[in-house]
């Protein structure tokens, strides 16, 4: 499995790529196994702004509905359209084109409490 170290991750199973003041936000590979085959992506739309571990989507699998939670308080700057035509995206390339939403962090301290790589793939074994 992979674990990107440049990525912080919450014990929810979302990752973040923090660029400056913003972040792009995701799945991670354990989560969208955990998943199975995921089948539609319903984000909310960009200039929503959402709070550290608020819900900002769902994503449905063919066997489950899923919450996805916030790592970070910020603004949807963008989210990826792609994943409207194509959820399986997430499947076959959770930290690439599987990304959900970009973000502008509005308390980028709170990135701090994330998780590294290392204790990520600790929590997930």
């Amino acid at each position: 499995m992979n674990f990107p170290s440049e990525l912080k991750y919450t014990k929810d199973h979302e990752w973040i790529r923090l660029e400056g003041d913003t972040g792009v936000v995701g799945i991670t590979e354990f989560a969208q196994q955990e998943l199975g085959d995921i089948i539609y992506v319903d984000l909310k739309p960009a200039g929503s702004q959402i709070s550290e571990h608020a819900i900002f989507g769902t994503i449905e699998a063919v066997k489950t509905v899923s919450d996805l939670f916030m790592p970070v308080s910020g603004t949807i700057l963008e989210v990826n359209e792609n994943l409207a035509s194509d959820a399986s995206v997430v499947n076959s390339d959770p930290y690439g084109k599987g990304w959900m939403v970009k973000i502008r962090l509005t308390n980028p301290s709170q990135a701090a409490q994330l998780l590294s790589a290392a204790d990520y793939q600790t929590l997930v074994g």
